[in-house]
């Protein structure tokens, strides 16, 4: 008589429902490193290429944020909204609210109600204050202190969500700052021909290994 081996259909099913506890457990988590380190590629990105486009507009306009005297829109005009539009693929434009709702963060960072905010073609977007111009920390031009520079903030995947500003991993600040699971929103400091973090937990995600 010949014995035939295998699983019954109950241990077939035990087995398969084991998997699938634990890809329900070890999913979100997989997620979210992989959003992480998307928001985290696209911040330093942006950051590049905003930089570039003001040393482009020093080669072909001869001025940076520093020389920036207006704050209008016009496509002759010496301001951010104008350099940015002339040097960089932007495809559209807000002015004010956003359409969309930005969580502030620890450091009750500004929402871009009072803003210019500019959407890329990559799906990143740059707000900054109307009223921002002559951004420097150079003495010779004016600056007194790191107040002259100007500020706003970069959303890496523009109006989806979560539209939350970067935070520290358990309220930390400072070098002891980490985030682990970075964000889509960094709050910035740009002047002269330099565009570079400005929160702790924006500069651990850009400076982390």
């Amino acid at each position: 008589m010949t014995k035939r081996f295998g699983f019954t259909l109950a241990e077939v099913l035990i087995t398969l429902g084991i998997i699938g506890v634990v890809a329900a457990m070890t999913m979100p988590t997989l997620m979210n490193a992989t959003n992480g380190a998307q928001f985290k590629a696209a911040y330093k990105k942006a950051l590049s290429a905003i930089s570039q486009a003001v040393v482009l507009n020093v080669a072909l306009d001869e001025y940076n944020l520093a020389d920036t005297t207006d704050t209008t829109t016009g496509a002759n005009a010496t301001s951010i909204y104008t350099m940015l539009n002339k040097r960089m693929n932007v495809v559209k434009t807000a002015d004010g609210a956003l359409g969309y709702t930005i969580a502030e963060g620890a450091n009750g960072e500004a929402t871009a109600d009072s803003n210019y905010t500019l959407f890329f073609n990559d799906g990143s977007a740059f707000s900054f204050p109307k009223e921002a111009k002559g951004c420097t920390l150079d003495a010779t031009k004016g600056s007194t202190s790191r107040d002259s520079a100007c500020k706003g903030f970069i959303d890496v995947n523009g109006q989806k969500k979560p539209n939350k500003f970067v935070k520290c991993d358990n309220g930390k600040t400072g070098n002891a700052c980490e985030v682990t699971s970075p964000s889509d929103v960094y709050p910035v400091l740009f002047f002269d021909q330099t565009m570079i973090p400005n929160s702790d937990a924006a500069r651990a995600v850009l400076y982390a290994k």
